[in-house]
């Protein structure tokens, strides 16, 4: 069969199976891109960049008029195609988007941080639209992020679980961890899939595989090692930031898709274990656990009672208080509470704000939602609210709308 019927083939079953992606039935005929070309002065450009190849027709006919020392740029949406490309092509720079930059539509994205003064004034700013979930400002000024790059297609096709999807990407995103200075240079980095094992790190059935992990925490250890969690195989650990080893590594069969671990004074790590997707016979339900790391002994865990009445199947958190106690971000339900080590629940707050962001918090009939990512607490000497006025009367109105006065 000849390739052009081939392609011509495989253009209408990706057209019949994302007709918005795909846009077409059939590539355009080398006849209608050769009359195009011609007036567009192609062997004298200096730089090309064509959007959407598909299998490449116009591709070749651009290679084959185009100067040797100009630049080419192909841009593809569907990964079915920028496989084809690539194969066809490895000379050609071929870049798969999915739209909105570096986010690929999945949860936590960003399009960078952004530091503020109490006046809301811009003080610093760091763009990528590759950073997604968490930060930590570090001590010598610099700035710890989590960040997506693509995976080969090769450690793609390696690593296990998760269900496919059509529309599943040739190259899946790992997780790296990289230090940037306040210019926003790149003095340190972490790369997760150096250090994980095909065989142990499996994605959860019942998640996709548009990535590895999903890290949604980043935090830093006393020893300035790194404390991180990844949603999709349900692990948390701990790695040396020289060595880039894991000195620490738990959570498969023990917790599901857990939000926010934190490293406490005694050297225990609390975590929001979110409890989706948990194994049979359990039902989901979910909890706080503080683990001791020498040991994966549990010391102290809080749930509901009946265990269901406490859930969020994303998002979340928990911070251990001054106190000894813990202040609980239940993020779905935006509930907020505070509980002593004895499971006593002595203050509860319900996040009055509502936004567009039903669907992320489980769907409601208005397409809102309340839902809050993480929590923490000032208290009331905290340097930061030092000399500012925190009269609540100056909200009243505000207050008295949203039933908090």
């Amino acid at each position: 069969m000849a390739a052009s019927l081939i392609d011509q083939l495989r253009f209408l079953g990706r057209f019949l199976l994302r007709p918005k992606v795909t846009g077409a039935v059939a590539p355009s005929s080398p006849q209608l891109v050769a009359a195009m070309l011609e007036k567009m002065g192609v062997d004298e450009a200096r730089a090309i960049a064509e959007l959407g190849p598909g299998t490449g027709v116009a591709t070749v006919e651009i290679l084959r008029r185009l100067a040797s020392e100009a630049q080419f740029l192909a841009v593809e949406k569907d990964p079915a195609w920028v496989a084809l490309l690539r194969r066809r092509h490895p000379e050609l720079d071929v870049e798969h988007v999915t739209g909105g930059g570096g986010d690929q539509g999945i949860g936590g994205h960003a399009g960078g941080l952004v530091e503020l003064d109490w006046d809301g004034n811009l003080v610093w700013e760091l763009e990528n639209p590759w950073m997604h979930h968490d930060f930590q400002r570090l001590e010598n000024g610099n700035t710890l992020a989590l960040v997506w790059e693509e995976l080969s297609s090769d450690m793609t096709f390696r690593v296990k679980g998760g269900f496919t999807t059509a529309e599943d990407p040739v190259q899946m995103l790992g997780d790296v961890v990289r230090e940037f200075s306040p210019k926003g240079e790149v003095v340190h980095e972490w790369k997760s899939w150096e250090h994980l094992d095909f065989d142990t790190d499996v994605i959860c059935p019942l998640e996709g595989r548009r990535e590895w992990t999903h890290g949604n925490s980043i935090n830093v250890t006393a020893d300035g090692d790194y404390l991180v969690s990844f949603r999709q195989t349900s692990t948390v650990g701990i790695l040396d930031r020289e060595s880039g080893r894991f000195t620490w590594k738990w959570g498969p069969g023990e917790v599901s898709h857990q939000h926010n671990p934190s490293f406490l004074d005694n050297g225990r790590v609390l975590l929001f274990d979110n409890g989706s997707h948990r194994r049979a016979p359990n039902t989901n339900y979910s909890r706080i656990v503080e683990i001791d790391p020498a040991n994966n002994d549990i010391a102290w865990d809080y749930r509901g009672e009946p265990a269901i009445s406490f859930y969020s199947y994303q998002i979340s958190g928990a911070e251990r208080q001054p106190n000894g106690n813990t202040l609980i971000c239940e993020g779905a339900t935006g509930r907020f509470i505070e509980v002593t080590s004895g499971h006593q629940i002595v203050w509860e707050y319900i996040n009055p704000l509502f936004a567009d962001s039903g669907r992320l918090a489980g769907g409601s009939s208005s397409g809102r939602a309340n839902s809050v990512f993480r929590a923490h607490r000032f208290s009331p000497d905290a340097p930061a609210l030092e000399g500012r006025d925190l009269d609540p009367a100056k909200y009243g109105n505000l207050n008295r709308i949203l039933g908090t006065s």
